[in-house]
């Protein structure tokens, strides 16, 4: 069996992916990881999804999920 076969799609984002996606600076994004994780009462630590993402920033997810894991939506 291949390993390229066992890639599973990712289910969190980074602020490097949101900086991109918003258009907004890596420090600007990091700021708003910040700001989703308090609204979500998460510990800084833990990875922030694309699911908590799109629902803080209204985004549709079928696109956001796509563009991370390079899918066509």
């Amino acid at each position: 069996m291949k390993k390229d076969n066992l890639l599973l799609p990712r289910l969190c984002i980074y602020p490097n992916e949101i900086a991109l996606i918003l258009g907004k600076s890596e420090n600007t994004a990091q700021k708003l990881v910040r700001t989703i994780k308090d609204a979500n009462q998460k510990k800084l630590k833990r990875p922030l999804t694309i699911k908590e993402f799109c629902e803080y920033m209204d985004l549709p997810y079928e696109e956001v999920y796509g563009m991370i894991n390079k899918k066509s939506a």
